[in-house]
């Protein structure tokens, strides 16, 4: 039975999911979410999620929300992107938690408001500690890399993918990769993976079908 992702391509969130089940070989399929037309408030939608948010994977009688809890099951239902030990997965589960509350959980954030938010409705300064904030993961991001091409063990996990999920996309949100060169070059190594695709092509959805 194939997998069925709710998505929208200008979701991180939803991108980190979608990537995840595209590297793993899994039979997977997205549903586009018209967020941006307040699907995710509809209540059809919140029975689907009663937060309200995507991804949601549906996988049979199954259904599951958070990026993190939809990587996890896809590892191990596949057998990739995971660890070799229970060392290793106290590893990924800690980089999972440092992009939920540190990367995405303030990239996502600020990347909305300088880009999707109407202007009138924007506050530099609220944006400008976001940036700042954002920074100073990525400093610590880019320390973590130095010397290594993967976050944890010696190949691609759902660490890498959880990290990378905002890290891809075009929108100026403060996030310059070429100041972080271990950055920049994990960025490369990851779109070098077999199967890789930049988040507007791997999930319906884009700024441009909206212009």
């Amino acid at each position: 039975m194939t997998i069925r992702l709710y998505c929208f391509g200008e979701s991180g969130n939803a991108y980190k999911a979608a990537l995840t089940l595209e590297l793993s070989g899994l039979e997977w399929e997205p549903v586009y979410v018209d967020f941006f037309h307040g699907e995710t408030r509809t209540p059809e939608y919140r029975a689907l999620n009663p937060m309200g948010e995507v991804p949601v994977m549906v996988d049979g009688d199954l259904t599951l929300t958070q990026s993190g809890v939809i990587q996890d099951y896809v590892v191990g239902r596949s057998g990739k992107l995971g660890w070799r030990d229970e060392a290793e997965r106290r590893e990924i589960l800690r980089w999972v938690l440092f992009d939920n509350h540190k990367n995405s959980g303030v990239g996502g954030p600020v990347r909305f408001n300088m880009n999707f938010l109407p202007e009138d409705k924007r506050n530099d300064d609220v944006n400008a500690y976001l940036v700042a904030r954002h920074g100073s993961a990525m400093k610590v991001l880019d320390g973590c890399l130095e010397g290594r091409d993967w976050l944890v063990g010696n190949g691609p996990t759902i660490a890498d993918i959880a990290n990378c999920g905002y890290l891809f996309y075009p929108e100026p949100f403060g996030f310059d990769r070429t100041a972080y060169p271990n950055i920049d070059a994990w960025l490369d190594r990851i779109a070098g993976l077999p199967g890789w695709k930049h988040p507007y092509d791997l999930m319906p959805g884009s700024p441009a079908d909206r212009a």
